[in-house]
């Protein structure tokens, strides 16, 4: 050992000598730390961003390399790969929680052990993430890569495009299956954008077992990329380990027919948009691949949070803030589909429905209670009519238009706001209901709810007379 201790000082970077355990059963062995240079126990004991120390004891040779950093799976494939099958290996990490980058080069020693395999770790830091040292693409990787940019940049109809775009990579990766997953940490939720199965294979397509809790493993990815680029599995070893860590997502990878995987997050702006992956790839074109999807997962997570504005501006641009329901420029375009006839149907109903009682609440007590009527009211029409166009009319009138919906539902659910409404108390409505069930023209419809409407609200006040004085 006194040898190797001189032979790891004689590096001008900082250097170690890792060991990798020697196993029969297909389980990635543990890793240690076995020697360290000055240099390198310097770096370990370097405070790091958040004023810590990394580790707070003497540094100990033959420590696990846990001790140390967070599990890295990464990390442990280049180790595995140098020691067990002694193969050179260069790679960058970054580690978690830190603004840092480290270009590591693995050599493999070829020292006789039963036990274990050995490899020599040295090791460059800097503080900034240097584009150029990832960004030797071969000729290939950079064609692939600007015919996905071309496609996605001309793109009308980024949905289609991106169809197209995921049915590429699967196809350059030489893999099975290639999914984008768009996730929602905050809503909890996530949903396929476009993935691509090889005709043929055995794999699935994820929307067949997509649940509510798929989330969670979306969520246990975070923590295994570590701030890296990319989670690579290559073999059974691998899936092995994550087996270890996450045993439920294990449990998925497997009934989905996954054998090799690799997965990257979509980020933009600092935010998870969500993920991209290929499973079952040529796993002996996995510099390439990674090269390849590197690159691309940044068009497509651009082009993805540019097509994610746009659908929330259109939102807004179509929502009434207040309420949630539709506002009166999204009803005039659905009017005007319907006049220049876009808008197929067979029945048709129309509903306006005159919220009672807005002005006296508003001089009474302010337009803060005012604006919680309106937003009770909405409602209670979104509970009524919950697969129906409601719209915000005007200010306190509201707009329903069904379409292919038997008139006996729709006049029971009428009768029951009327009757509810008999409560001035609470949510009250003047309505005007007008049906056709040939479907008939819109303006029509509008027409005559409207004027049924104004004669809800006229008996309504000769129920209530008392409330007449107060408008």
């Amino acid at each position: 050992m006194k040898d190797l201790q001189n032979f790891i000082e004689q590096f001008n970077s900082m250097a170690c000598i890792l060991s990798v355990e020697k196993r029969n059963d297909g389980i990635a062995g543990t890793i240690r730390i076995e020697l360290a240079n000055k240099r390198y126990i310097e770096f370990l004991q370097k405070l790091n961003g958040n004023g810590k120390s990394s580790f707070e004891t003497k540094f100990e040779p033959g420590s696990n390399y846990e001790r140390f950093m967070p599990k890295a799976l990464n990390f442990e494939r280049c180790c595995h790969e140098c020691a067990i099958e002694q193969k050179p290996v260069q790679a960058f990490l970054q580690p978690e929680q830190s603004n840092i980058q480290i270009s590591m080069v693995l050599l493999p020693l070829g020292i006789e052990d039963p036990e274990k395999a050995y490899c020599t770790l040295s090791q460059e830091i800097s503080e900034e993430i240097q584009p150029s040292e990832e960004s030797k693409l071969s000729a290939e990787t950079s064609k692939s890569v600007l015919k996905t940019c071309i496609k996605l940049r001309g793109a009308t109809n980024l949905q289609k495009t991106m169809d197209e775009v995921i049915e590429d990579i699967r196809k350059i990766c030489g893999a099975s299956y290639c999914c984008v997953l768009l996730t929602n940490f905050n809503e909890h939720s996530c949903s396929v954008f476009s993935d691509s199965v090889k005709v043929n294979s055995h794999h699935r397509s994820i929307r067949d077992y997509l649940t509510e809790d798929f989330v969670d493993y979306a969520k246990s990815w975070l923590h295994l990329l570590a701030r890296s680029s990319c989670l690579i599995i290559k073999n059974k070893e691998d899936l092995e380990t994550i087996k270890q860590q996450y045993p439920n997502w294990h449990t998925s990878l497997t009934n989905a027919n996954v054998e090799s995987l690799v997965l990257l997050p979509l980020e933009y702006n600092n935010a998870i948009l969500g993920f991209i992956w290929v499973s079952n790839f040529d796993v002996s074109n996995t510099l390439s691949i990674k090269e390849t999807l590197e690159l691309t997962t940044f068009f497509v997570a651009s082009e993805i949070a540019n097509y994610q504005l746009v659908g929330r501006l259109e939102l807004l641009s179509n929502m009434d803030l207040l309420t949630g329901v539709q506002n009166r420029n999204s009803m005039n375009n659905r009017v005007s589909k319907f006049i220049n006839g876009t808008v197929q149907y067979k029945s048709l109903a129309v509903i306006f429905a005159d919220l009672n009682g807005l002005k006296p609440v508003n001089d009474e007590f302010g337009h803060d209670a005012g604006d919680e009527l309106l937003k009770n009211a909405a409602a209670t029409l979104k509970s009524a009519f919950n697969k129906s166009e409601i719209y915000r009319a005007g200010g306190d009138e509201f707009l329903i238009i069904i379409l292919d919906q038997p008139k006996e539902d729709i006049e029971a659910k009428v009768k029951k706001i009327r009757k509810d409404s008999e409560d001035t108390d609470k949510v009250s409505f003047s309505l005007g209901f007008y049906y056709n069930e040939k479907g008939g023209d819109i303006r029509t419809a509008m027409h005559e709810a409207d004027i049924r409407m104004y004669e809800d609200k006229k008996q309504f006040y000769l129920r209530h007379p008392e409330k007449r004085k107060r408008l």
